[in-house]
């Protein structure tokens, strides 16, 4: 497998891969456009730090990078503890230096190589956590698809701030107040996206593969509610304080530039809040981020691997930059991640193209894109989406065995029924649970031929197998003959040498044969034998 070199992908950049990452790029942008502005909402802070916030990460994480198709950007995970800091500390440019601080953890915890625990998340539960998140996806985009807007974009928690309802309950009253406008858009607009898609899959033109179905989208929504909006104005979007569409805040004539943004207030600095919130913002971000870049090698088609180290590298310097021109802390993204891929990204450079793209929005797409539907943009969603979660993947990781499916769907429901760092965490104990008890559950196995029984260790044996193997002991009969083949086992604990031990005198009463060969109490008396043999 390849691995990720930042440095070299730009300086060898081959410019015809531009025809893959620059509709990539576009159609990232489309997506993650709607996210960053309602992140920003979600955490009560300024709507351009969320901009700000998504043009660092598409362009600064993305020079930095450990990965190739993983694109960063605000986190829905982060919005809670975001709005919860700023309420602590009484204003957002406070606020602003906790996000600096934690970009310089980040940074030194990449120079240590801390990269290297993401390999502790178990494959079942990192499977788990794509096909979640495709799912979280579509219930949270259908009631946007049906004309609901009261909750932000980029909402990934089962209970909504915003309105106090739930995931479920959300759709229930979407489909009670369902708009028909949105409901055609959406609707038209997700027929467009099967068809581009099936288009491109089997039709020779260039033109089906290279240009983004998102951006055609985007057209056809703008033009169904500009014809609603003539013809049909019960149907049109635009008219309930826009809250249907999306909403880049605009630059008035002759407001500073340097007005927009928000600076840090560094004389926080003295008070010890500060450092455990940014301390905070650091572990959550980089937990999410490590965790995002193993999906993102699930999802990348060139099989690559990404360097952990470099990316916390990445995240902290965009998170530093981030910090001080105002922006909310920055995490590798899924969402972004898997539009990324699905848009047929090449390189790190789509994600940067995405960042320049959010750039020129803020500064001259504003009127533009205030004119786009959220249900459009939502029937994109629910195409990546069914992506990540297709019905495919359960058959698949149910025919793997239980070990596989269980803490898989257990990952699955509960970052549905909670939200992703729960989820995650819950999948990931039951995953290990799960391994360790399988793995206790066959470190020996029994061979009866009528009264010849041999119970041969396939393995180390620790405390745990202690209860399995008592009842195998108790299981033996009169008469038989027995064998307690250590010689696979190089470590043997304790408690479970003492019972094999004492259970000679059990078996002498019982009228039992038995043997202990190369059983030992220690590695380093593993070159003696014993054998015990007790003959009725």
């Amino acid at each position: 497998m390849q691995r990720v070199n930042p440095i070299r992908t730009l300086t060898s950049y081959n410019t015809a891969w531009l025809r893959q990452d620059l509709p990539a790029g576009l159609s990232v942008f489309l997506v993650a456009l709607p996210l960053c502005l309602g992140i920003a909402l979600a955490s009560g802070a300024p709507l351009f730090s969320g901009l700000v916030a998504g043009v660092i990460g598409g362009i600064v994480v993305g020079l930095f990078s450990g990965s190739e198709i993983s694109v960063s950007g605000p986190a829905a995970g982060l919005a809670v503890i975001v709005a919860d800091a700023i309420a602590k500390v009484g204003s957002y440019e406070t606020f602003l230096v906790a996000v600096v601080l934690a970009g310089a953890m980040q940074l030194v915890l990449g120079l240590i190589k801390a990269g290297r625990f993401s390999s502790f998340f178990p494959d079942s539960v990192i499977k788990g956590m794509l096909v979640a998140i495709g799912l979280v996806i579509i219930l949270k985009q259908i009631p946007h698809a049906l004309g609901r807007d009261n909750d932000y974009e980029g909402e990934f928690e089962f209970q909504q701030l915003a309105d106090g309802e739930n995931t479920i309950s959300e759709i229930y009253r979407a489909i009670e107040t369902a708009s028909t406008g949105a409901v055609v858009i959406s609707g038209v607009s997700l027929a467009f996206l099967i068809f581009w898609e099936r288009t491109a899959g089997r039709s020779t033109r260039m033109f089906f593969k290279n240009f983004p179905a998102a951006l055609v989208v985007v057209f056809v929504g703008i033009a169904l509610n500009e014809f609603f909006r003539v013809s049909v104005p019960a149907w049109y979007l635009g008219d309930t304080a826009h809250q249907h569409m999306v909403q880049i805040p605009t630059i008035t004539a002759g407001q500073s530039l340097f007005s927009i943004f928000d600076f840090p207030d560094f004389t926080i600095l003295s008070q010890l809040p500060i450092y455990t919130i940014a301390a905070t913002i650091a572990v959550v971000a980089s937990l999410e981020t490590l965790l995002n870049l193993e999906a993102s090698d699930r999802l990348d088609p060139g099989k690559r691997v990404s360097s952990t180290n470099q990316e916390l590298i990445a995240q902290g310097i965009g998170n530093m930059f981030s910090g001080l021109v105002g922006g909310l802390p920055i995490t590798s993204v899924v969402v972004r991640t898997s539009a990324n891929v699905y848009g047929g990204a090449k390189t790190r450079i789509s994600a940067i193209i995405h960042g320049v793209f959010l750039l020129l929005a803020v500064f001259l797409g504003g009127p533009l894109l205030n004119l786009v539907p959220l249900s459009c943009l939502a029937a994109v969603l629910i195409m990546v989406g069914y992506k990540l979660a297709k019905p495919t993947i359960f058959k698949n990781i149910y025919r793997e065995g239980w070990s596989q499916f269980v803490p898989f769907i257990v990952t699955v429901s509960g970052i549905i029924f909670t939200d992703l760092l729960k989820g995650i965490a819950l999948g990931t104990v039951v995953g290990i649970l799960y391994v360790l008890y399988t793995n206790f559950q066959s470190t020996f196995r029994i061979i009866r031929e009528g009264h010849k029984v041999t119970i041969e260790f396939t393995k180390d044996l620790y405390f745990l197998s202690k209860p399995q193997l008592k009842e195998a002991l108790g299981s033996l009969q009169p008469g038989d003959e027995v064998l307690i083949d250590g010689s696979k086992a190089s470590f043997i604990d304790h408690d479970i040498y003492t019972m094999l031990t004492s259970f000679s005198e059990t078996a002498a009463m019982q009228g039992i044969r038995y043997e202990l060969r190369d059983v030992v109490l220690t590695p380093r008396t593993r070159t003696k034998k014993r054998d015990l043999s007790i003959i009725e």
